[in-house]
């Protein structure tokens, strides 16, 4: 049966932690950064963003790679400020949500994601209710670390082998259609988290309750 659902895979942006595009785009336009607004995608970024995201240079070639398109020299702290706009943050009540889920599913965690983020604002976010991000999930796979991003089925593929995880009985959750596409096709049963959702519970409820 559908709902015959064991273990749950989350995105991050846009489902856990609130994003807000707009706030990273007037940062970077603020430091002087030529049409910042081409460079930034809801689902999945471009230039030396992706190549961040996918392991391709580390964070010191990303902002070597960046200061070609400022107008005026900007500081690695600049830099990296200015991208961790992107994430608003995490609101605790979904690190509670969590938490309870973890006593009926196993949890984890794919996301397309760089290090500087991930060290940074992220595993700040995941500490306001005491625990690190490690708590809350049996496995994460990290783009950066993965070497490839989604929605290349190939990420999908590492969290499946890796964690033994049986794609007929996971759920995955998304912001993006297109990476909720790819997880069907492998065999994953998906809902996509829409604009103004809150709840992760709710959400994980009323995709059950729709399959009875």
């Amino acid at each position: 049966m559908k709902k015959d659902i064991k273990n749950l895979m989350f995105d991050l942006g846009g489902v856990i932690m609130d994003l807000r595009r707009s706030d990273c785009v007037e940062a970077f336009t603020g430091l002087g950064m030529l049409d910042a607004d081409s460079f930034f995608d809801e689902y999945c970024q471009q230039g030396p963003f992706l190549q961040m995201e996918v392991g391709d240079i580390s964070p010191a070639e990303f902002r070597d790679a960046m200061r070609e398109y400022f107008t005026k020299e900007v500081s690695d702290t600049e830099l990296d400020a200015a991208l961790a706009k992107f994430q608003v943050g995490i609101p605790i009540h979904r690190l509670y949500e969590l938490e309870k889920l973890k006593e009926s599913y196993r949890i984890f965690l794919l996301s397309n994601t760089n290090p500087i983020a991930w060290h940074g604002k992220i595993a700040s976010e995941f500490r306001k209710a005491g625990h690190d991000i490690n708590y809350y999930f049996e496995g994460i796979v990290k783009s950066y670390e993965a070497r490839v991003a989604k929605p290349d089925k190939k990420i999908f593929d590492l969290a499946e082998k890796e964690f033994s995880i049986n794609p007929g009985k996971t759920l995955f959750i998304d912001d993006s259609p297109y990476n909720i596409a790819v997880a069907k096709e492998l065999g994953q049963q998906g809902v996509e988290v829409k604009p103004g959702s809150d709840s992760l519970v709710k959400i994980i409820e009323d995709y059950i309750t729709s399959q009875d």
